[in-house]
């Protein structure tokens, strides 16, 4: 991602791991677009999506390190390849990171992400305490807070993540406490070009962040920043390449993504999901299970493929407008 590359028109990008949704998104901004995702896990209805808005889907191992950086290092070379974007929502491979820098195609050194893991903190905070997710993007250095989303959870005793809501509804006060504890995070870090996803534990001590990685926010929270804001992050990361600052609008409404809160089992019966597409307050929904097929428990990330996204004036109407699709679907599992 280096500056220099970034400053023509028909860019060549490689993703590593991404969405058919940022795939899309560059397409449509002009960028050529290469990717490349460990068949293990990709999952097969998205797979031809990422496929169809590729130049070229490549499928390799992701554990086999040597062959993972021969596939970036001959892709680069074959087709001129100006730079290397981690479009996933997990960690960056450390193998990818240092072939990426070798090759001159990341503006930040593998030495980046280690800091980052680092300077997290030893002490486990309470899995009570508020968090809120913070969407970053970093353009020559500079770290523009484009955004906070409020964790829903079951409660105790688990306080397994439930959705997502956005905007967080936090104080004028909070807010500029978390900016700043998050941007200074990113500053110490080295962390130069690119999105960030700090999630921070709101204590009664002040805001102290749990985890900062260097991607997208995952589960939903890039549809959440279109409904509420009608502002396009996956779009931003790119216009983010050019050097162009990003312009976030005020969210002039609340969005909420809920997963579905179903047993663990596999499915035998399923009903409720025409009603929930054409309701007029949902924005999106997905249930990717067919019957016979084995569904996660809440708790387990699988459990969050499937979910339902609404927009409201309140985060109080998100929150029921969310128990009412819950209740429309209704499955059978044994």
């Amino acid at each position: 991602m280096c500056a220099h590359f970034l400053r023509s028109a028909q860019l060549k990008l490689l993703l590593v791991m991404p969405s058919h949704q940022l795939v899309r998104k560059g397409n449509e901004l002009g960028f050529r677009l290469w990717s490349i995702w460990d068949p293990s896990q990709l999952e097969s209805d998205f797979a031809p999506r990422v496929e169809e808005a590729s130049e070229e889907l490549l499928l390799t191992d992701f554990s086999d390190e040597t062959l993972l950086r021969e596939v970036i290092a001959r892709t680069t070379r074959r087709h001129g390849i100006d730079a290397v974007l981690h479009g996933g929502h997990g960690n960056p491979a450390p193998s990818v990171i240092r072939e990426a820098w070798q090759l001159g195609l990341s503006t930040n050194p593998p030495a980046v992400y280690e800091r980052l893991r680092v300077l997290e903190g030893d002490v486990q905070e309470p899995l009570s305490a508020p968090r809120v997710s913070v969407e970053t993007l970093s353009v020559n250095g500079n770290h523009h807070v484009l955004g906070m989303t409020a964790q829903r959870t079951t409660g105790p005793p688990h306080f397994h993540v439930t959705g997502y809501l956005h905007p967080a509804p936090v104080t004028d006060f909070e807010r500029r406490t978390i900016e700043a504890v998050v941007q200074e995070r990113l500053t110490a870090s080295g962390y130069r070009s690119g999105p960030a996803h700090t999630m921070v534990a709101l204590l009664p001590q002040g805001p102290r962040i749990v985890s900062c990685r260097a991607h997208l926010g995952a589960d939903g929270i890039p549809l959440l920043f279109e409904s509420a804001r009608g502002f396009d992050l996956e779009a931003a990361v790119f216009r983010g390449l050019l050097g162009r600052r990003p312009v976030v609008p005020k969210a002039h409404q609340y969005a909420e993504i809920g997963f579905f809160l179903l047993p663990e089992g596999r499915l035998e019966t399923l009903t409720g999901t025409e009603d929930i597409a054409v309701t007029p307050w949902v924005r999106g929904a997905r249930f990717p299970y067919s019957v016979g097929d084995l569904v996660a428990p809440v708790g387990d990330p699988r459990a969050r493929r499937a979910y339902v996204v609404v927009e409201g004036d309140t985060p109080e109407l998100t929150r029921e407008r969310i128990a009412k699709a819950r209740d429309d679907l209704v499955a059978q599992i044994r």
